[in-house]
Formats: C-alpha cells, structure tokens, sequence
C-alpha cells in the first residue's frame, strides 16, 4: 500500500552512469543559471566569462594547469582512501605535513646540493610527513575503530597550527626584519619548468597514471577494493583489514603529502600555514566526480581548475563576487552526489500491486 517505495538495483552499465552524470552536471549548471537571473547576472554571459577567464589567453591557460596540478595529485590520493571507504577529510592537513617535511629538506641541505637530489629528497620527505600525518587516523580506525572523519577532520587544524607556530617562532627568517615568515627556497630546491608551467604537471601525469595501475592491476589496490565493498567478505577471503587500511593510508597521505612539496616549491618557495589553499577539500568534489575512478580524475580536474580560475578572473575583471563560482560547484556536487543515489536506488511512486494481490 506504500505510495513510494525504494528498491535496490542491480549494478549499471558504466555508459549509463557516465550518461546520469553528465545529465546531473547539465542540470547543476541549469539551476545555477536560474540562482544567478534571481540575483541579477547574465548567466550566459558569466558561463562564458568563466570560460574565457581560465582559456582565454596562453597565460590563463597556463594558471589553469597550476591549478589543476594540486587537484589532480590530492584528489589521486582521497581516491585511494574512499576506495575503501575509508573518508579521508585530511587531505588539507596531510598536504601541510608534506610542504613542511620537504621545507625542512630544503633549509637544512646545503644551497650546492644538485637540484635533482635536493628535489627528489624533498619528495620523499613530503611523502613520508604525509603518509605519517594519515597513518595516524588509520591505525586508531584499524585497531580501535575510530571514526575516521572526524579524526581527520581535525588532523587539519593540528598540522596548520602547527606550521603557524613555526612560522611564527623557530623557523622565522632572521632576515625578514620581524615579519612573520621562513625563508625562502634557494634556486636548487624550486621546481624548474617545462613549457612555461612547473613541471608538477608531469608529476600529476605520472601519479595518475601510477594509482590507475595500483588500483587495477596490483593485489594490493584488489584489495583494498574489496574492503571497500565487504569488510566481511575480505575478512573470509582472509585479508589483513587492518594492513590494508593502513597501506592504503600510507599511499593517500603520501600523495597529498606530494602536493605539498609542489606547492611549497613551485609555487610559494617556501612554507605558509595556508599552503593547502583549500585544494584537499575541493579535491574530494572531484575525486567524486571521477567515479573514483584513476582515469577521469585527469579530465575532472582540469575542468574543475578551469571553474575556479575562471570564478578567479571574473571577481576581478567583473567585479563579481567569489561566491559565484562557490554556488556553481556547490551544485554540481549536490547534483552528482543526488545521481548516485538514483544509480543506486530504484524509486517507485504508486501502490504496490504485488503487495496488494497477495
């Protein structure tokens, strides 16, 4: 006699998942269109300011691909953690861990030190700072059974905290007359470029390519799948949950941890408590939108880079406010997060007739 029942559906083809996404995105851009008529704006015309802002130019072609370089690498590693549904709302923090880590590598090896070496080591020094900043939660979720979002939730403002209260008293440039600020990189430790943009585009190249293999094709991304759909049945299968939980952990705090020691070189040549910028919680908006899925997060994230430069360039050449583009993939995640209930879920409206009969 239910009026609307809810029922569980068999697994869909991926061409029709793709199809409900691409419809769910279509339709967030359509209901922001209506919000920004309701508030005055052409929507028409700030859609296509937006584009023009972040491919307008080669200039803004290249802040677009800066950008997506941060995105791409931290939404690689969230994806490692959500595979297993484990949720992984550190990202921000464990990207400061890693700028921190490779920070401290840059100050303390000698200025001679080859630029190739003082890079690498910076690397490894932001994937170990990050893959600690996440083992952390994990261990206490493998073997207490913590709840991991809010541990890594507020993992954030520990590892902020703390970056601020180095930059503001042991790691203090004595040369800054006062000011608030670490010193800044010598020119072996800054990334060089290739092409006009840092080569932390072909990191992220490489990184995608490397966590597609390791979620596909090796026993451990296997793994971690399968915990991810049944902790049960990988119990029976005689799995080492608590292992899984924390190599996986390791591998998304290490990449997060990487996305640091890009933005701390490339970008900021030094170490800023904001270094994250927000990109660890936008990340998990296009992990989302890349079905967790290695292979569309390339694509997913350079389009979601061109919507936030391009809500960068029209705050300032239009005089819009930022909240413009914030309302744009605000509702692109609302729509994408409501078709993956209907991908899951078959909704019914009417009585049930079978109910009824018998």
């Amino acid at each position: 006699m239910d009026f609307i029942r809810i029922t569980k559906r068999d697994d869909i083809p991926r061409k029709k998942e793709i199809i409900i996404t691409i419809i769910a995105v279509a339709a967030s851009i359509a209901f922001a269109g209506i919000i920004l008529m309701i508030f005055g704006l052409n929507p028409l015309y700030i859609f296509k300011e937006i584009i023009m802002g972040s491919v307008g130019t080669e200039l803004r072609i290249k802040q677009t691909i800066v950008k997506a370089v941060p995105l791409i690498i931290t939404s690689l590693g969230i994806i490692v953690a959500f595979k297993m549904k484990f949720w992984n709302i550190g990202a921000e923090g464990q990207i400061t861990m890693g700028a921190l880590g490779a920070t401290w590598v840059a100050l303390n090896l000698s200025p001679d030190t080859p630029q190739a070496l003082m890079l690498v080591l910076m690397m490894v020094a932001a994937a170990i700072c990050g893959g600690i900043w996440a083992f952390i939660p994990a261990i206490f979720k493998a073997k207490l059974g913590t709840n991991e979002t809010i541990f890594t939730l507020m993992m954030n403002y520990v590892a902020i905290k703390f970056v601020t209260y180095l930059q503001y008293g042991p790691w203090i440039d004595p040369a800054a007359g006062g000011f608030p600020r670490i010193a800044t990189f010598s020119e072996n430790a800054v990334l060089p470029s290739l092409g006009g943009v840092h080569i932390g585009w072909i990191v992220a190249i490489i990184a995608t390519v490397a966590v597609f293999f390791f979620m596909n094709y090796t026993k451990t991304g296997y793994e971690i799948a399968v915990v991810g759909e049944s902790v049960e049945t990988a119990r029976y299968a005689g799995m080492n949950i608590s292992k899984v939980i924390v190599v996986a952990m390791l591998v998304s705090g290490g990449l997060c941890g990487i996305t640091g020691m890009i933005q701390a070189s490339a970008i900021e040549k030094t170490l800023v408590f904001g270094i994250a910028n927000g990109y660890g919680f936008t990340a998990i908006i296009t992990a989302w939108l890349s079905k967790l899925n290695a292979g569309y997060t390339l694509v997913i994230c350079v389009l979601f880079a061109m919507l936030v430069q391009g809500g960068e360039y029209i705050q300032i050449a239009l005089g819009v406010p930022s909240a413009v583009s914030d309302i744009v993939q605000g509702l692109i995640l609302f729509f994408v997060l409501g078709s993956e209930f209907f991908m899951r879920y078959r909704v019914h409206i009417g009585r049930n007739k079978a109910k009824e009969v018998a």
